[in-house]
């Protein structure tokens, strides 16, 4: 079985026990504690391994079973932490260097799915006690509300304490049945925690464009961006020092951007994430740390884009501007917004000029851009309206276009998001552009028809990142359009204007067409003549 199968199998199996166990419970409430008992497993696991390679032969794994029965669960550390008391701080601090936390035996995985196997009692409080933990304790880089979406207490759960320790009990010990014969690999548990994410945003209709970008779409833009700005064509680049997503929900983005210079043998600095949402926040540093990240390897700030709330991006100094080499987003389509009076002099729109109230579709394409580096490339997915619309939105249009920082529009298919059903773009921006045109690709009919949504094939994604990559002009798919044409059509950038994916009509040559419409009739005189012979010969009467 292939690693993709094998993982695609456990998230398979963790769906199935979510249908299960979840009831009468909505699927986004269900998800927050699957989820969060996934990633526990994960943080648990790897410092559990990190612990025996630390403490070496003095590791408890061969305990008699008499001690073991003294003990909550099966756990060799809890054993190590009783008999060496003095020597926990330091081993601690060791762990803190190694693997960046901290858990303490009580909350490690293993200690709590003895505690739900045997249905203890005492399950409910050490969670709450190992998550506060975790939040508060566990990193020096203070992870303060990952779990705040989680409520142990709610009576989704159960109406009294002991009937949510119970539910508890039954959801832990069957995702701990579930998962047991599986890889406990980092990158496992990561693409099985971001399939679990796929499954529960079908589940939840519109909702799910707050958090989710199908992988397909995330692949074509993780695939531009970490290609060399100036000339695609050489490949990807070796490093990326600075990667930034300002509109991250569940972070799959920046993974993915991240695991493609890794898998080339290149470097990624450092993966900065921003997201409005909190439950969406939370997923995305998870999903971080479950991918195998270290703390000091990302960060995921909470706030809002447009009102630019993030210290890192606020430096009003242009010579301490942070900058960033790649930047990915999928951004809210078509949200209203209301900028204020001040924010016309913004440094990130005042050369433009403010979106319009009821789109803030160009006033996340210009904050992202103006933190983009001069080597830099920026992908964002935004509805079709940006490329024609007037008023405000025309003349940001124009201007980014007469700077020569367009320099790729996607047209993608239907019907391809859980949130809408629409058809959406990818534009490409950069500020070292050389080409003195734009390059148009009309993928719009190239996809394979799936039961809810449409899907990109690997071929559509091949197609797609290729033409980019070699700049290729293919009929009725992909056309270099230089400048003047684009301004004679006034900056208007409908995809249709320049790249038609209709099939030429056939140009009937009408002197041909008589004359065989001629040759015809002669044929069909003779074969009457022939066949009115025979009937006088039988002594029938003719046909006319």
């Amino acid at each position: 079985m292939t690693q993709k199968e094998q993982h695609k199998k456990l998230g398979d199996t963790l769906w199935g026990i979510a249908n299960d166990l979840r009831g009468a419970m909505n699927a986004d409430d269900f998800r927050d504690y699957m989820l969060s008992f996934l990633f526990l497993r994960y943080l648990s696991h790897n410092y559990e391994e990190s612990a025996k390679k630390e403490l070496g032969k003095d590791y408890p794994d061969d305990t008699p079973s008499d001690v073991m029965s003294k003990l909550k669960a099966n756990a060799p550390l809890q054993i190590w932490y009783t008999e060496n008391e003095e020597d926990v701080p330091e081993f601690e601090k060791q762990m803190r260097r190694k693997v960046h936390y901290v858990i303490k035996p009580d909350h490690l995985w293993s200690n709590i799915s003895e505690l739900a196997r045997t249905q203890n009692g005492e399950l409910l409080v050490t969670l709450e006690e190992g998550f506060r933990y975790i939040e508060n304790e566990s990193f020096d880089n203070s992870f303060h509300g990952l779990f705040s979406e989680i409520n142990l207490n709610s009576e989704k759960l159960g109406k009294t304490p002991k009937e949510r320790n119970a539910k508890l009990c039954n959801i832990i010990q069957k995702i701990a049945e579930g998962i047991a014969d599986f890889s406990k690999e980092a990158d496992q548990l990561g693409d099985t925690y971001e399939y679990l994410i796929g499954q529960f945003a079908a589940g939840s209709g519109k909702k799910a464009g707050e958090f989710y970008t199908p992988q397909e779409i995330s692949t074509i833009l993780s695939e531009i961006v970490t290609l060399d700005s100036q000339d695609p064509s050489t490949g990807k680049k070796s490093k990326l020092d600075k990667v930034l997503d300002f509109a991250c929900g569940s972070g799959s983005l920046l993974l993915n951007v991240r695991k493609r210079i890794k898998d080339n043998g290149g470097t990624v600095g450092k993966i900065y994430g921003q997201e409005n949402n909190i439950t969406t926040y939370n997923l995305a540093r998870m999903n971080m740390l479950l991918h195998g990240m270290k703390d000091t390897e990302f960060e995921i700030f909470h706030g809002d884009t447009l009102k630019n709330q993030w210290d890192v991006l606020n430096e009003m100094n242009p010579s301490k501007k942070t900058e960033f080499d790649a930047i990915v987003a999928n951004p809210p389509f078509s949200l209203r917004w209301t900028p204020s009076e001040t924010m016309a002099e913004d440094f990130r729109f005042n050369s433009y000029g403010l979106a319009p109230k009821s789109a803030a579709d160009f006033a996340f394409l210009l904050h992202g851009f103006h933190f983009l580096s001069n080597e830099g490339t920026m992908a964002i997915i935004l509805p079709h309206g940006v490329l024609f619309r007037g008023g405000a939105e025309e003349r940001i249009r124009t201007k980014l276009l007469k700077d020569n920082n367009i320099d790729t529009v996607i047209g993608l298919p239907s019907n391809l998001f859980y949130s809408t059903g629409i058809p959406v773009c990818i534009l490409v921006l950069k500020k070292c552009k050389k080409d003195d045109d734009v390059l148009f690709i009309n993928a719009s009919e190239h996809f394979a028809k799936g039961k809810r949504q449409n899907k990109l094939a690997k071929k559509n994604i091949a197609s797609i990142v290729d033409t980019y990559k070699f700049r290729k002009e293919t009929e009725r798919y992909s056309r270099k359009v230089f400048m003047d044409e684009i301004k004679k059509n006034g900056y208007n950038l409908n995809i249709s204007r320049y790249v038609s994916t209709a099939e030429d009509e056939v140009q009937i040559d009408l002197n041909e067409v008589h004359k065989e419409l001629e040759k015809i009739d002669k044929t069909i005189k003779r074969k009457t003549e022939e066949h009115n012979g025979f009937l006088r010969e039988l002594g029938l009467s003719e046909l006319l």
